[in-house]
């Protein structure tokens, strides 16, 4: 049985695993739960369908000696006999508009999804995967990690700092400070300046401040167990994310969790 580590680094008592830890490692279902999460941000976005039409031109050039696209009607208007809606004419329509009607959802059945997330959460009791992954392992114990109850309680970075250090989780949060680096491209412009990496994870029974302590370490998150999802257990739909676990954590999953 896995051993329970007080926030010194040193083991205080075995607990036994919930079956979930068991579960079969399906990737290909994790991935297809990660791009169904990621979809469901999408912004949907597209012209308004009468951008360009909302004119009265009509076409009168047959017979003419002029082209027979659809003018603006009238003489005294400033734009009487310019082009319009046409989608080469100033102010005309857009030839092939994007759509918001379009779908752009990946859809994915509920027992799928929960599927998904416990094949994750088996995942990172893993080793192979988690150091597939990229995680600087360093003097980690054993997988899962599993932390007392104080560790939820923890509100000031330095302290989170010290507990990762004595779990040998934190050779894993300088590896993502190391890795960050500035974006190739426009997107230096729109809000994501900057690439990281992934680092440890920490599941919590209970939000008590631990969140203020270590939300702001690089590449770290905190979630609480009930919000667990595949796409926070497995970035970019890949299994075995370095996880540290909360007793109150593991025990809630016994409960029969995401069954």
């Amino acid at each position: 049985m896995p051993r329970v580590y007080s926030i010194e680094g040193s083991a205080v008592e075995e607990i036994a695993l919930p079956p979930i830890f068991e579960t079969e490692i399906r990737p290909d279902l994790i991935r297809r739960a990660v791009i169904a999460a990621q979809s469901a941000r999408v912004q949907p976005w597209g012209a308004d369908e009468m951008a360009g039409k909302r004119t009265s031109a009509e076409t009168w050039g047959k017979g003419h000696g002029v082209a027979r696209v659809r003018r603006v009607k009238g003489s005294r208007h400033p734009a009487a006999g310019r082009g319009a809606l046409a989608p080469h004419t100033v102010g005309g329509r857009r030839a092939h508009p994007p759509r918001a009607a379009g779908v752009r959802r990946e859809l994915i059945n509920r027992k799928e999804r929960r599927l998904a997330i416990r094949s994750a959460i088996a995942a990172t009791k893993e080793k192979k995967l988690v150091e597939s992954r990229g995680h600087a392992m360093g003097k980690v114990p054993e997988l899962p990690v599993i932390v007392a109850d104080e560790l939820e309680e923890i509100t000031k970075v330095k302290q989170v700092k010290v507990v990762l250090e004595k779990l040998g989780a934190w050779q894993d949060v300088e590896r993502v400070a190391a890795s960050t680096k500035i974006r190739a491209g426009s997107g230096k412009m729109r809000g994501r300046r900057y690439r990281q990496a992934v680092g440890p994870l920490i599941v919590v029974g209970k939000e008590s401040g631990i969140r203020q302590g270590a939300g702001n370490l690089p590449g770290v998150d905190v979630v609480a167990v009930e919000n667990l999802g595949a796409e926070v257990l497995a970035p970019g739909g890949v299994p075995g994310r370095l996880t540290v676990w909360t007793k109150s954590a593991i025990q809630k999953l016994a409960g029969g969790m995401f069954g």
